[in-house]
């Protein structure tokens, strides 16, 4: 679908934008619940389809014990409605699927149905974001809305879970650690894994494994090779090509395996050294001198395939420092097992013990980098032990968010024909807060987000320096004055449909993360702690306060004692 802007002056431009369709050729009109038709063509057969409604997207509660989330899958939402038209087929089965009873005038307005008079407002992807803050509001005929709130859902659950728990592990790694996201191979299929990809990239990562979203979306690869690799290896003698030229091409060594060979001697019999290790694996020091000749600017080799402290480590660093005479400065070492914080330890010692010994500048600083079912409470462990890891590779813990299966997003009718509607329950967590609104963050004089409120939509909007009653939602004594030193408007419109209005450019995914990287880094303290974090305030005007209570009372039945 084509979609105009409009230019500051109000002047339609001519400028177009296509979007592509979603990533995923899946998602069609048909990613939907049966009950999204049934209610449609219950909606057709009232008379109701065109109806203008609106809806809210939001989740109830943080993910994972915590008190923050991080908003992800916009973009996946846009291109889907952009592209949002049922084949003949499509067509076809939903006629098939439905009862016989369905007159064929509901077929022939699904024809015709597309979003071009949807309107949708949403958070910017990679916010942090909070329970009862709309997401997204969107804004249509009721009929073509509804068929919208599965595909949306589903598009917006599991991407938001899963950069928070990236974002997660990035607050225990710390900032100066590289992280790796290494799960697709435990991912829920082709599409967790890719999903998985980008948005653990959003939420802090620094590169993946995933081939296939390195190339979807630009994502930075990282790998090396598997124990496999290692142990196709038996011995030296099945290197055939021996050489390797010097890393500005003016030399070449001719046989790379003695000279690696040499060096391996030198590391055993050295003063500080002799003893620390015996006879190496020679099937492992091949493998790592094929790897080399392979790929000697970037090599990086996995040390635990036989033992790391007494043949992984030296014949490393055998093959590192023979690099080094080359002109080439290997990478470092992967651990995949046994004691991380030990090992990781002794291969740094066992480092600068050969950068002084050798007087090889640097070489103490080899990069070590860390995989093996690693999850946020095993790096909070290794922090505490005391470790030298300088990368973590995450895999399954990471892309299955298996401390927690789903965020829990709804999607709510708040209002239709400028009729304000309420959903109750017994539970009043699960209230929705009616009618159409506006959502503002306020910052407070440290720089802070301090609150969140919810107002109506025709509400003035609050103003820095202005002392603002913000209400809870639900319970009469929570409430405070906030003197906000900065307003930040929430939603902002990423499809206007026909209405005329400026839209939202989507941005590029560097520019997702870096907002949620920055979001992150303004939030309180106290909010991101991994233990007992402080609840972020989410709040409603005095105005929408009073307007809910008035609602809820209106609308709940009242009950009869005999």
């Amino acid at each position: 679908m084509e979609v105009k802007e409009n230019v500051p002056n109000g002047e339609l431009s001519t400028r177009v934008h296509v979007l592509d369709g979603p990533t995923n050729p899946m998602v069609t009109p048909l990613l939907t619940d049966l009950y999204q038709f049934t209610m449609a063509y219950a909606y057709w057969k009232a008379g109701k389809h065109h109806e203008r409604a609106v809806f809210d997207l939001y989740f109830r509660k943080n993910p994972f014990g915590g008190e923050y989330t991080i908003f992800a899958g916009l973009e996946e939402c846009i291109r889907f409605i952009a592209n949002f038209k049922l084949t003949a087929e499509e067509i076809s089965f939903i006629r098939e699927s439905l009862p016989s009873s369905c007159e064929d005038g509901f077929y022939d307005y699904l024809r015709g149905i597309d979003c071009s008079d949807v309107e949708v407002y949403s958070v910017s992807e990679g916010s942090v974001v909070f329970p009862k803050v709309p997401l997204l509001r969107i804004e249509g005929p009721i009929a073509v809305v509804q068929l919208l709130e599965t595909p949306f859902v589903n598009l917006v659950n599991y991407p938001s879970l899963v950069a928070t728990n990236a974002a997660r592990h990035r607050f225990v790694a710390g900032k100066s650690k590289m992280l790796l996201e290494f799960g697709l191979r435990r991912a829920q299929g082709p599409d967790g894994g890719i999903g998985a990809s980008k948005y653990c990239y959003i939420g802090g990562f620094d590169a993946t494994s995933n081939v296939a979203a390195g190339r979807l979306f630009g994502i930075p690869l990282r790998g090396t090779h598997s124990h496999a690799f290692v142990s196709s290896f038996m011995s030296p003698d099945e290197i055939i090509d021996k050489s390797l030229h010097s890393r500005d091409g003016s030399s070449i060594c001719e046989d790379f395996v003695s000279l690696v060979q040499t060096w391996l001697s030198k590391i055993q019999w050295s003063n500080s050294l002799r003893g620390v290790f015996g006879e190496t694996n020679q099937s492992e020091l091949a493998a790592f001198m094929s790897y080399a000749l392979a790929f000697p600017n970037t090599f990086l080799a996995l040390v635990d395939t036989y033992d790391v402290i007494r043949s992984g480590i030296p014949n490393f660093c055998a093959v590192a420092l023979a690099l080094s005479d080359l002109g080439y400065k290997a990478v470092g070492i992967r651990l995949d097992s046994g004691d991380l914080a030990y090992l990781s330890c002794e291969a740094r010692k066992f480092f600068l013990t050969i950068e002084k010994e050798f007087g090889m500048s640097g070489f103490g600083k080899m990069s070590i980098t860390a995989s093996n079912d690693l999850n946020e409470e095993t790096l909070d462990a290794l922090n505490k032990q005391g470790h030298e890891v300088d990368a973590f590779g995450i895999g399954t813990n990471l892309v299955t968010c298996y401390a927690q299966a789903a965020l829990g997003c709804v999607f709510k009718l708040v209002e239709i024909n400028n009729q304000p509607r309420i959903k109750l329950s017994e539970d009043v967590s699960k209230v929705s807060i009616p009618c159409k609104k506006r959502c503002y963050r306020l910052h407070g004089k440290e720089g802070y987000p301090l609150v969140d409120i919810i107002t109506g939509e025709k509400e003035p909007s609050p103003k820095v320096g202005e002392r603002i009653l913000c209400r809870h939602p639900f319970n009469e004594s929570k409430r405070a004055y906030v003197v906000p030193q900065r307003v930040e408007e929430l939603l902002k419109c990423y499809w206007p449909g026909n209405s005329g209005k400026p839209r939202e450019d989507l941005p590029p995914l560097k520019e997702i993360r870096e907002r949620c990287i920055k979001q992150l880094e303004q939030m309180r303290p106290d909010h991101m702690r991994r233990l007992n974090p402080t609840p972020y305030k989410v709040s409603v005007s005095g105005k929408l306060y009073d307007f809910i209570h008035f609602l809820w009372l209106n609308e709940a039945p009242v009950g009869e004692l005999q």
